[in-house]
């Protein structure tokens, strides 16, 4: 019976390891490699803007970004591209409730560690870790004999600029 492995879920596992985060472009060019794909100058303007944009970005703002070194980068690319960068483990899609997918680069220290609050009213991200909320997982986990393999912990609510700006929309 043969196997396929499943994609890495962070650049520490599978073929590229801990040399992603060093220099994610020429992780990028070995995955590509291994997998028998073209490399591309268009392939790799898309992965120069998403690494330089870092955050939750949109895959239109990256479009944006490598359109101003490239016009003619296609939004095929662009998607193909960023799925990519998902599959070899240097990039985590993420969905925030919005419908929209944002990509997070997933190079950082703590890219399975880290979790997020979503400001309902304007959309900000705030990421934040707490090594007490990781323990109290650990600890739930332990009790159920459960093995947990990623986590994520998304708080939805209203920012303080949001919280200040609606008593002063209310009154308008």
């Amino acid at each position: 019976m043969v196997t396929t492995p499943s994609a890495p879920r962070s650049p520490d596992e599978g073929p590229l390891r801990g040399a992603a985060r060093r220099d994610p472009l020429s992780a990028l060019g070995a995955f590509i490699q291994l997998k028998g794909l073209k490399r591309s100058r268009q392939r790799d303007l898309v992965a120069q803007a998403f690494f330089a944009m870092g955050g939750h970005v949109p895959v239109e703002a990256v479009m944006a970004r490598a359109r101003e070194q490239d016009p003619h980068v296609s939004v095929a690319t662009v998607y193909r591209t960023m799925k990519l960068l998902a599959a070899c483990g240097l990039a985590v899609a993420r969905q925030f409730g919005d419908g929209q997918t944002r990509y997070e680069p997933s190079t950082r220290r703590h890219a399975d560690a880290h979790d997020h609050l979503i400001c309902t009213g304007c959309g900000e991200i705030i990421e934040f870790e707490s090594e007490r909320i990781s323990e109290l997982q650990r600890r739930v986990a332990r009790r159920h004999g459960f093995e947990v393999e990623r986590r994520r912990v998304e708080l939805y609510g209203r920012c303080a600029a949001c919280r200040r700006a609606a008593p002063a929309q209310e009154s308008a």
